[in-house]
């Protein structure tokens, strides 16, 4: 991985494009620029063959046949690949529904729906899935989250979360972790307005925080743009330093890789470049821009630092801790989760 681990011209930033081919603008710019990485979208999104040939137009344009390709496919309302190219998957409740019925079953659906993901996106080429969450939803809470979650209770969460992860990790696919340090229980979509959470700091470590715990040894994970009042009334926990500091890498200790949220999210305030200058003050690694307008783009590129350093290092690891594809029938796969989800009559959930 020559560029990824070595080239210093690196930048500290994951983008995405505009649509299902590369524009000759967008090329130019990723080929001054460099990424680290890009990410996905339903406007990317054509057939098996075109996706293909972005992936492969994506990492030529910075020269690395190995650059991640990151994409959101959880199942349920957030899944980027659908029909009719590709099979429609559970909601994370659906797992939590079966746990309920038997722990055991509902690790081996979870893992089973991870393992037949990681399988569709390796077929393309797609190396990252930002998956699984650990956000832990309470009652008055946005629907953001609602479904996405695997339940209410921390140590359930992040066993399921345990169970996804080996899923796709088991089909050669890296996961993120998802929304550090807790989106459960923010009262707004932050694609559109900044939600505020009041819970106290204990609380906090118990439920929200503990649910991400058990996950801290995961290669990378993703901020949450909510602020916790009991410990920055000020930022945003992806733009706060204390969280970062003193939750993310301290209650939590998450030490892998960090990104942002992304950065045109309506929760973050300040034009594009300073929401950028803002992420890496506070000590996130690495910058999200999804909304592939290129003005934007360039606007973080300007902000982006190159890969270096402790980010360098924790990159290395991240990729570094991809595995070998397993063998696989998917097609028997398949037959075993749909009996588990008609078990639990979660099937359509």
């Amino acid at each position: 991985m020559r560029g990824l681990i070595g080239r210093m011209s690196t930048r500290a930033f994951i983008t995405g494009v505009s649509g299902p081919a590369l524009r000759a603008d967008e090329r130019d710019f990723l080929r001054a620029q460099l990424p680290w990485g890009f990410i996905l979208f339903k406007r990317n999104i054509e057939t098996p063959r075109q996706v293909t040939a972005l992936i492969r137009e994506l990492r030529d344009s910075v020269g690395e046949p190995e650059a991640p390709v990151l994409i959101d496919q959880e199942g349920g309302r957030v899944q980027r690949l659908g029909p009719p190219h590709w099979p429609v998957y559970p909601p994370g409740a659906a797992f939590g529904v079966l746990y309920d019925i038997d722990p055991a079953l509902g690790l081996s659906a979870a893992r089973l729906s991870a393992r037949l993901i990681a399988a569709d996106l390796a077929d393309l080429g797609l190396t990252v899935d930002c998956l699984p969450l650990a956000d832990v939803p309470v009652a008055g809470a946005d629907a953001v989250i609602g479904n996405r979650a695997y339940g209410t209770e921390p140590k359930k969460v992040a066993a399921i979360a345990r169970a996804v992860t080996e899923g796709l990790e088991q089909g050669g696919i890296l996961p993120v972790l998802k929304h550090i340090p807790g989106h459960g229980r923010a009262t707004a979509d932050t694609h559109f307005r900044l939600p505020q959470v009041d819970t106290p700091k204990m609380e906090l470590e118990l439920t929200d925080f503990a649910a991400f715990q058990p996950l801290a040894d995961l290669p990378m994970a993703m901020t949450a743009h909510v602020v916790f009042s009991a410990l920055d009334p000020a930022h945003p926990a992806t733009t706060s330093a204390t969280i970062i500091n003193q939750v993310i890498r301290g209650v939590i200790g998450f030490q892998g890789l960090l990104m942002s949220d992304d950065v045109s999210m309506n929760a973050l305030s300040g034009s594009i470049a300073e929401r950028t200058r803002a992420i890496f003050s506070a000590g996130c690694d690495m910058v999200l821009h999804c909304n592939g307008k290129l003005d934007e783009m360039r606007e973080v590129a300007a902000e982006t630092p190159e890969l270096a350093g402790l980010a360098l290092d924790r990159a290395r690891r991240a990729l570094a801790s991809r595995k070998r594809a397993q063998a696989f029938d998917r097609g028997a796969a398949r037959a075993e989760l749909d009996v588990l989800l008609e078990r639990a009559g979660t099937i359509g959930a």
